[in-house]
């Protein structure tokens, strides 16, 4: 009941100098004397049910249980091999899904969804541990490689002669809070000799809501530089349409669960909706997750022509994807 009424009320906005800020509340609780008997120990375990609540998305709360110790052991061995990962090497790899423009029947784009080869769990998708590299002081490292990594693939693709394409990366809010982030970018892209413009950085909708000043100031930054700025799972956020109007960002992602419920509800709205807020503001639209001709027969009725999925593709290794360029199937 505690925890509950704690969370209600820090769902409110803090007014500071004028200005809303949000925050979210992981709560872990341990009761005496089943969960320990001495002030240490209750500390322990809360902590452990904090970080179950962390591990299951955050801003809730969950009461502490013995099973939680083996959940704690195996967070812990995950953090050192992800810490052994960064620092020897050789472990990741960048999978790339095809972006399709309908209209044209072409691929305009890929993402680049990192993965990791562990040496014992087999290959992890980045929900496995990118939320724990944020917690633990390390995106900014594993950030860093995709960097590098996608601008190196982006230039082999263009010696191949693929220049019309961008790459998509996923950016952390982490990032954000690092002052070199430009610089980071910059970096690669002159030591590859890329244009900014093939390079798509992909931000959450809740990072404009958190330190919107920095952000706006940062985003600026890197759209001065000519780099393309995406708004990824637009629409399942609280953003609002000034942060749009301020925010110079190049396009929308509309995020998959509203894809998936296509046909029924009011998913088909929302992303009338959503196509006509870009329209308003000159911004591109991509739509992802389709997995069926009927999604993406419906996705271009409404006036949306860039796509990706796994109607068109899977993320495909590099040597997949040349030879997916190279002959490309059908476009649904």
């Amino acid at each position: 009941t505690i925890a509950g009424k704690m969370l209600a009320e820090l769902k409110q906005p803090f007014l500071i100098a004028g200005r809303d800020f949000y925050t979210t509340v992981s709560i872990g609780i341990a009761v005496f004397p089943e969960d320990g008997e001495n002030p240490e120990l209750l500390l322990r375990n809360a902590d452990i049910a904090m970080y179950q609540t962390k591990a299951h998305g955050k801003n809730g709360f969950r009461e502490f249980t013995p099973d939680m110790n083996t959940h704690h052991v195996e967070r812990i061995s995950l953090e050192n091999d992800l810490r052994y990962a960064l620092k020897e090497g050789g472990q990741f790899e960048l999978h790339l899904q095809p972006q399709i423009s309908r209209r044209r029947r072409r691929i305009v784009g890929i993402e680049a969804l990192i993965r990791w080869h562990h040496p014992t769990q087999g290959l992890l998708g980045p929900d496995a541990f990118i939320p724990l590299a944020e917690e633990c002081g390390l995106i900014s490292g594993i950030s860093n490689w995709v960097i590098a990594e996608a601008c190196r693939k982006m230039r082999h693709l263009r010696a191949l002669g693929y220049d019309d394409l961008k790459i998509g990366i996923n950016l952390s809010p982490r990032d954000f809070e690092r002052a070199d982030l430009l610089e980071r970018i910059t970096e690669q892209l002159t030591l590859n000799n890329l244009p900014a413009r093939c390079l798509e950085l992909e931000i959450t909708e809740s990072l404009l809501m958190n330190d919107a000043e920095g952000v706006l100031a940062k985003v600026r930054q890197l759209r001065r530089a000519g780099l393309l700025i995406s708004i990824d799972d637009f629409g399942t956020g609280y953003s609002s349409l000034n942060y749009l109007r301020r925010f110079s960002v190049s396009s929308l992602k509309i995020d998959q669960s509203f894809v998936r419920d296509l046909g029924g509800g009011s998913a088909g709205g929302l992303i009338h909706a959503i196509l006509g807020i870009a329209r308003s503001f000159e911004l591109g639209t991509i739509a992802e997750g389709i997995e069926t001709p009927a999604q993406a027969e419906a996705l271009s009725t409404l006036g949306c022509d860039l796509m990706q999925g796994y109607l068109f593709s899977r993320p495909l290794t590099m040597a997949a994807l040349i030879d997916y360029l190279a002959s490309p199937p059908p476009i649904a």
